[in-house]
């Protein structure tokens, strides 16, 4: 089962710039992203974020979300998908360049949308810096 990531961030270089990083080490794993509002100014724009969402060819979907408003944007995409892709669409409550970098990584081994969630929040806890 093959799973795509959707990036939303405020910034149109960040989302970019994490695509670029989990491109880099996930291979063929499909990334979107979604940064800035439709001018290309901070903000987000849902409509962008729904086509992101639509027009990924993958069998589950993980939307990737920088700040508050990025995750209303997104919760409301989701209430507007159709039934159907909704159930594949799953949110994640996880750090956005760290996060979306263990979950295409483990996309990338053939891992599903749960294994590639439960990456995601162990990045979370992943010390940076090692005692010793």
């Amino acid at each position: 089962m093959s799973c795509g990531l959707v990036l939303v961030s405020h910034s149109p270089e960040i989302a970019e710039g994490t695509a670029g990083l989990v491109r880099q080490m996930a291979g063929e794993v499909e990334v979107v992203a979604v940064g800035g509002d439709a001018e290309g100014s901070f903000g987000t724009d849902p409509e962008r974020i729904q086509s992101a969402i639509e027009n990924l060819d993958t069998d589950e979907i993980l939307v990737f979300m920088d700040l508050g408003s990025a995750v209303l944007s997104a919760e409301t995409v989701l209430e507007m998908l159709d039934p159907a892709l909704r159930e594949r669409v799953h949110l994640v409550d996880a750090p956005f360049v760290e996060g979306a970098f263990a979950a295409g990584v483990s996309a990338s081994a053939g891992s599903g949308a749960e294994e590639c969630v439960e990456a995601a929040m162990e990045a979370r806890t992943e010390p940076k810096l090692h005692e010793g």
